[in-house]
């Protein structure tokens, strides 16, 4: 009878050994392509803060998703002189610039920023977008979960502390980029959560031909950044929670698509920029997605079959991540800027900078043998091409920077995620 007893101990221990978690963990610690990533991603985050070798500025967008990196190796008063920069070049509606650049190697030019009260510093602001108001919340917040400096919430610029000018910066995008008939924020019309609308050949800023559209994207990044604010000035609870649970609500009400289980792309505020012809609801946005899940829009049930059209899709297209911005694509002469032709840059070009957020969400919501699985091509090529680039082609060519520094940001922040979920 002991025997019997033993032999079944003996089973149960071999079983516990070989559980899914515990080969999880070795996979993590042996692992070439994400021990390279992580080691590469700590080395090209201590050479600056731009957003990588093909950008000169600090862009906020992006240091929103690589601030928990820096934080590894810079100390906080560094961190904090990046984020004080965007609060003194605030506009005087609130609003919040894109990047920054060093003044002197700037021309006075009539697009760029100016400000007393940043001598040292030109500013850009791509006024197609809705999104740097929403990020600099989101990065504030993080530098302070990761420094534990608060002292940031009570710096004064200009007669304003921070706290209020994080305030006044929600303020700038409930007053100028809110419909009233749909409860929810607007912008032009972009890819996902692109910078490019399709009526000018640039593309970067609102201007008379702009239809102006409602996205997931823009609405999310708000409710994560005012679950932020909120938590980090509790104060601000009674006037930002109901707006939020509002953004929410409406979210789901009119871009939530309960059948086919997916968002859709855009309610149009005056008409599409596209011919009446085109079915622009059989395309599938992979950054918003996530982006939506981190906002709490989404149940585990409807994550799952989320990430199960993701995987699909990324098959479809023969793409090599979940980093895939959109599929179907918007067919080539739809956007005039040349660089947004199918399967180019935004307009289904492959970016970990989003599909590792997407992973991020994945670990957060408990499924973390998937999150391994759609982690691994994007840390494999980062092996492979020895260094983080901007985006790739669904061939998996690399394009753009090649030490694009949101990427290296959310691929670390992904890993050691996954890595503290399975050893807890």
């Amino acid at each position: 009878m002991r025997r019997i007893v033993f032999f079944i101990l003996a089973i149960l221990v071999l079983i516990s050994c070989r559980s899914p978690e515990k080969e999880l963990k070795t996979e993590l610690q042996t692992n070439e392509s994400i021990l390279y990533t992580k080691e590469k991603a700590l080395e090209i985050v201590k050479t600056g803060f731009n957003a990588g070798d093909g950008y000169a500025e600090v862009w906020i967008r992006d240091y929103n998703t690589f601030i928990e990196l820096a934080a590894q190796v810079y100390p906080a008063e560094e961190l904090k002189k990046n984020l004080l920069v965007f609060f003194r070049m605030q506009g005087e509606d609130g609003n919040i610039i894109d990047g920054f650049t060093p003044r002197k190697d700037t021309i006075i030019r009539e697009d760029f920023i100016y400000t007393d009260r940043e001598p040292r510093y030109a500013g850009h602001k791509n006024t197609v977008e809705t999104d740097q108001e929403s990020s600099l919340v989101q990065a504030v917040y993080k530098y302070v979960q990761a420094t534990g400096d608060r002292s940031v919430l009570d710096e004064e610029i200009a007669g304003k502390t921070v706290t209020e000018r994080l305030d006044w910066a929600m303020e700038f995008l409930k007053e100028q980029r809110y419909s009233e008939e749909f409860g929810l924020l607007w912008g032009a019309t972009t890819v996902d959560w692109g910078d490019v609308q399709p009526e000018h050949s640039w593309g970067v800023d609102l201007d008379e031909n702009t239809h102006r559209a409602i996205d997931v994207y823009d609405n999310a990044m708000m409710i994560i950044a005012l679950n932020n604010l909120v938590e980090m000035v509790p104060d601000l609870a009674d006037k930002w929670a109901p707006f939020c649970e509002q953004l929410s609500a409406n979210s789901r009400k009119h871009l939530w698509d309960d059948e086919k289980q997916q968002f859709i792309p855009h309610i149009y505020i005056e008409g599409s920029p596209f011919p009446d012809e085109f079915d622009e609801s059989a395309i599938y946005y992979f950054g918003g997605t996530a982006v939506a899940i981190e906002a709490g829009l989404l149940s585990k049930e409807e994550i799952k079959a989320s990430l199960n059209e993701m995987i699909s899709r990324v098959e479809q297209a023969g793409a090599a991540s979940i980093g895939l911005t959109l599929y179907p694509v918007y067919p080539d002469g739809f956007f005039q800027n040349p660089g947004m032709k199918a399967y180019s840059y935004q307009n289904g070009g492959d970016w970990t900078w989003f599909g590792a957020r997407m992973v991020q969400q994945l670990v957060a919501n408990g499924f973390l043998s998937e999150a391994y699985e759609q982690l691994l091509p994007m840390t494999e090529r980062v092996l492979e091409n020895e260094g983080f680039y901007e985006w790739y082609t669904v061939k998996n060519e690399p394009r753009g920077s090649g030490t694009f520094r949101g990427s290296a940001g959310v691929l670390y922040t992904a890993i050691t995620n996954l890595e503290k979920s399975v050893n807890k």
